[in-house]
């Protein structure tokens, strides 16, 4: 699975994290649906660490298709709201 994290590049993550990827991203939306700021930073900082942690960084000079992009470090709430669709964060 290729994760993007805008502004920096992307990161090739085993498939086996998908669920857990998916789970946290969900509690990044959910936060921002409540207007949680707290919840909003801590839950977007997490998903970022752990993209990180388990994903090998893409070579800047090789572009696949992402299958989850997430927002940069440091995002704001109205930023990630307007990133968010029904589906959560927007895939390519």
């Amino acid at each position: 699975m290729i994760v993007r994290i805008l502004g920096e590049g992307q990161f090739r993550v085993d498939d086996d994290a998908a669920a857990e990827l998916n789970r946290m991203d969900a509690e990044l939306e959910a936060a921002v649906e409540r207007g949680d700021e707290a919840g909003f930073t801590t839950a977007l900082d997490s998903l970022l660490a752990r993209v990180r942690e388990e994903g090998e960084p893409v070579p800047p000079d090789t572009l696949e298709p992402s299958e989850l992009i997430l927002p940069h470090e440091g995002s704001s709430m109205d930023e990630v709201r307007k990133l968010l669709t029904d589906d959560g964060l927007p895939t390519a």
